[in-house]
């Protein structure tokens, strides 16, 4: 998918790795949703080991309900689904679905300053479904656990008190806590073939690309740990080609910076160093000498990796599955072509595919709303009765939402786009369910994303040459309102029926 009016051919490609694996901008390699279990788990374990009730450990991790892009309300403990403007999509407290009078109460315009940080926390990453998770099973037992008392910001036991801020910050803390001592890396690498899923067309791609471009790959994890997740990325019995010979994962690529620490890496950056590939420590110094083949960095910044590749920002083409740490900061920063991998997009598009009637219901509906509207104007006294069409388009929606999910679809709201939608739209040129896809795109291949019409052109009838003008719009617009209206008065008499 494309959504940049043109993305040309590239001279450089990166591939990302994040924190504790490697990621989908390789290729999906990490199960779902044993992978999200796992971080559940430990950081379930880690809240119960610091004094969280052991009655927690009850709950155990359910994919149907999280999805990417959420945010936390850190002042009264809500789950928000909201578009790029703050308006709220979806709330839940805990596992509650609240509804609108309820959602008024928190919110009185239904709608948040989504730029406060300090009390919103959009949870955008892969690594965020488990935490997502997690922050709704916490809401859920304190709020029906009878040994604590409800307040509108928190609760209390005696004479404790827990906000839900503190909650947020306890489990932010267990977050650091799993990747910072290495548990889940360790657990990841005990059960490889459970937690990674490599595919062979991986070797091919990038052989591919490597004749035709550098190939770069930035990871803030560690050496060591790169090392073996590469490894078994690239065990597969032959070469990228049939009849070739295995080649070690390092020969992919022309240069590797690990511990790049980003975003960071898109700023000041930090000090270049040499890995020694044999013990995976850093030798003494500032590296300042040029490109070595074969040799293994630590740190650095995206100005010296340019440097030392010999390229500008708008050579490089940045594949990374990190919506702020990959693509908003090398394209806000650097300037930087980039493709968002977008693992969701399998199952969007399977859902979108065989559920398509109930999007061209909601249009339907639209149709059929404005025409009702068709011969009034600012003197006229009457108002048409809606509700039947509101409630309709309500139902409409959650149908279309629970196809997805318990939370909806990750990047639509019925008709209306999510946050998460709009960032994407906003800083990624491309996006797709994996690198791989690239397989099938000759590398001149030219994307250039589909025309979008504003408002105000969709109201524009397009007609061929050939046909007279009034013939055309009269013909067309009567024929999608007859449709519409069709389809709307028989769903409305099955609602009012209901």
């Amino acid at each position: 998918m494309t959504r940049s009016p043109t993305v040309r051919p590239c001279k450089l490609i990166n591939y990302c790795v994040l924190c504790t694996c490697v990621p989908v901008s390789l290729c999906p390699v990490y199960k779902s949703p044993d992978y999200e279990e796992l971080g559940y788990e430990l950081l379930m374990d880690r809240l119960v080991s610091i004094g969280y009730p052991h009655e927690l450990l009850q709950y155990t991790y359910d994919a149907n309900f999280p999805t990417r892009g959420l945010v936390f309300d850190t002042m009264y403990g809500n789950l928000l689904k909201v578009d790029s403007h703050g308006n709220i999509l979806v709330c839940t407290h805990g596992f509650t679905f609240l509804k609108g009078a309820q959602i008024q109460e928190y919110y009185p315009n239904k709608f948040i300053q989504r730029d406060n940080t300090d009390r919103f926390y959009i949870l955008n990453t892969l690594f965020n479904l488990s935490e997502t998770y997690l922050y709704a099973c916490l809401v859920d037992f304190f709020t029906n656990c009878k040994r604590y008392t409800n307040l509108p910001k928190g609760y209390k036991h005696g004479d404790l008190f827990m906000s839900f801020k503190s909650m947020f910050q306890d489990v932010r803390d267990a977050m650091d806590y799993v990747h910072d001592t290495g548990i889940l890396k360790e657990k990841t690498l005990q059960n490889m073939e459970k937690y990674i899923e490599k595919d062979p067309r991986l070797p091919l791609l990038l052989s591919r690309m490597k004749e035709v471009a550098k190939v770069f790959l930035a990871t803030n994890s560690d050496y060591n740990y790169t090392e073996a997740i590469m490894s078994y990325l690239f065990d597969h019995p032959q070469g990228p080609k049939p009849g070739t010979p295995k080649q070690p994962w390092r020969s992919y690529f022309d240069l590797v910076a690990v511990d790049t620490r980003k975003p960071l890496f898109f700023g000041e950056g930090t000090v270049l160093r040499q890995v020694d590939t044999n013990t995976g420590k850093l030798r003494i110094g500032t590296y300042t000498g040029g490109l070595q083949h074969g040799t293994v960095y630590s740190g650095g910044s995206s100005d010296i990796i340019c440097d030392l590749l010999g390229v500008k920002g708008k050579d490089i083409l940045y594949i990374g599955d990190h919506i702020f740490g990959d693509i908003l900061k090398s394209k806000k920063r650097q300037g930087w072509k980039t493709c968002l991998v977008v693992p969701e997009l399998a199952k969007e598009l399977r859902v979108w595919t065989e559920k398509s009637h109930l999007f061209e219901e909601l249009k339907s509906l639209d149709v059929f709303l404005a025409e009702l509207y068709k011969h009034l104007d600012s003197g006229s006294t009457e108002s048409p009765d809606i509700s039947a069409i509101q409630i309709r388009i309500k139902r409409v929606t959650h149908e279309m939402d629970m196809c997805y999910g318990k939370m909806g679809s990750v990047l639509r709201c019925g008709s209306r786009q999510t946050l998460f939608s709009s960032q994407l739209m906003r800083y990624a040129d491309l996006y797709a369910a994996s690198c791989l896809n690239l397989l099938y795109y000759p590398f001149s291949y030219l994307f250039r994303a589909p025309p979008l019409l504003m408002p105000h052109e969709s109201t524009v009838d397009h007609y061929p040459l050939d046909m007279n003008v009034s013939e055309s719009s009269v013909a067309n617009r009567l024929l999608r309102l007859t449709d519409a209206k069709m389809k709307c008065e028989n769903a409305i008499t099955t609602n009012v029926v209901e």
